[in-house]
């Protein structure tokens, strides 16, 4: 589905007067992956499919007018919609009386585990930043797209709304203060497959553990630095060791049919490795080569195929751009 634009009077209030369609601006949000199997909360990459699409304007009236412009039937009140809490959250440092019109077509499954909430938190506020002369930097617009996140999973957190605001492979050192690090990275296929369930972010985080045994911590500290190190080295070998998960997959992936053969045969079948985008229910596996990526994507779909389950995959690449604006 696409966006269906209306011949719609937008005015401006920076200009004092109205225009048409050129006071609008229309992005695409780039899907994510969080944690990257073993950096809970920390890391996270933006990839090229899917996308969701989004259109804003100025309207006449203070506030914010959401219109969705898909099948999932979000909420239209901005404080219950995560676009519109991170938008609300950018208007309490914007000077004037602002409002906006918000259009969303959202290609990204709500609950899929690729940040859904994440792309329109973030596709809200560059899309608004850019129509109010970028006054605010990347760095602001994570902080404001983050109580979108807060909405949906209860939680302020940054491994999705960072890669899809920066682009590429982020490293979170911190949320308070705000601390982003863009990191480097070879070349990477990227496989994903989507079985059509949903788990909840906030029903994931709440089976979690609350403690863990200081052995397990050490060797994730380990696997963490280990796969940062093998980003900024190009060392597939070592991003290929480190993608293990001591702490939060042995909870989560009980939550995922077939999770454990998809990671085996994925393996086997070339894979570096990989595990839950985010907080599931989609797996991703990384690949060095478009037909290891593909003879991955074969073997998910043997299993799903195996348990009668629906599936969506996809085969993309890391995306380096972030929010893409489309004048």
């Amino acid at each position: 589905m696409k966006l269906h634009f209306i011949n719609s009077f937008c005015y401006n209030p920076l200009s004092g007067s109205g225009s048409h369609v050129k006071d609008r601006i229309t992005i695409q949000a780039p899907a994510t992956v969080a944690n990257m199997v073993c950096g809970f909360d920390v890391l996270g990459f933006a990839v090229n499919d899917p996308y969701d699409e989004m259109s804003i304007c100025f309207t006449g009236k203070p506030g914010i007018t959401i219109i969705n412009e898909d099948e999932y039937n979000l909420p239209t009140d901005p404080e219950r919609n995560v676009a519109g809490a991170a938008l609300l959250a950018m208007l309490e440092e914007t000077a004037g009386d602002i409002g906006f019109e918000l259009r969303i077509c959202k290609h990204i499954k709500p609950g899929s585990g690729v940040g859904s909430s994440a792309a329109s938190s973030a596709g809200a506020v560059v899309a608004a930043n850019w129509l109010l002369n970028n006054p605010f930097t990347n760095e602001d617009l994570v902080r404001f797209a983050m109580n979108g996140e807060k909405l949906a999973s209860g939680v302020k957190h940054a491994d999705n709304i960072a890669p899809c605001i920066y682009g590429g492979v982020t490293l979170i050192r911190s949320i308070f203060p705000l601390d982003i690090i863009q990191l480097t990275a070879p070349p990477l296929y990227v496989t994903i497959v989507h079985p059509q369930i949903e788990v909840r972010t906030s029903d994931a985080r709440g089976i979690l553990k609350q403690q863990v045994l200081l052995k397990d911590a050490i060797r994730q500290w380990g696997n963490i630095a280990g796969l940062v190190a093998g980003l900024l080295k190009s060392d597939y070998e070592l991003i290929g060791r480190s993608l293990e998960d001591v702490l939060i997959e042995p909870v989560r992936s009980i939550l995922i049919p077939g999770f454990d053969k998809i990671k085996q045969l994925s393996k086997e079948a070339g894979a570096l490795g990989g595990g839950i985008s985010g907080s599931g229910p989609s797996i991703f596996m990384l690949s060095k080569d478009e037909e290891t990526a593909k003879a991955v994507e074969q073997q998910m779909h043997s299993v799903y195929e195996r348990l009668s389950l629906d599936h969506h995959t996809y085969i993309t690449t890391i995306n380096q751009q972030g929010v893409k604006l489309i004048v």
